[in-house]
């Protein structure tokens, strides 16, 4: 059992950054992948980032490829997401998750099925 609890969201204008972090619980973590997911009003959930339990994988989806970094500190149980150049389409709910299954090898990990565990999220608000 994995608990995630994410941080730092916020309202921000178009090209500033933000950091969000996951706090995960449990002496487990480093065996979860982690990803971050995100939920813009009226649509699906969609897939931003997603880091393997060692970091050597990490996959971006493309509307954030460049300006986006996931990365995971172990040691402290939490995940990162650092957010650069931001555009108000980024607007949206976000979603720290954790999931079993490796990401060697795995083109999944795009889907919010994939995932075991969530956060309850924290907004991004990006305004022009």
């Amino acid at each position: 059992q994995v608990q995630l609890v994410e941080s730092g969201g916020g309202l921000v204008q178009a090209g500033g950054s933000l950091r969000l972090s996951c706090a995960a619980s449990g002496r487990t973590f480093s065996s979860y992948a982690m990803g971050w997911l995100r939920q813009a009003p009226g649509k699906e959930r969609e897939f931003v980032a997603a880091i393997s339990w060692s970091g050597k994988w990490i996959y971006y989806a493309d509307s954030v490829k460049g300006r986006f970094t996931i990365s995971r500190d172990n040691a402290k149980n939490t995940v990162y997401l650092q957010m650069n150049s931001l555009k108000p389409e980024d607007t949206a709910v976000f979603y720290c998750a954790a999931r079993r299954s490796s990401l060697a090898n795995s083109s999944n990990y795009v889907y919010p099925e994939s995932y075991d565990y969530w956060g309850q999220g924290t907004q991004v608000t990006v305004s022009s």
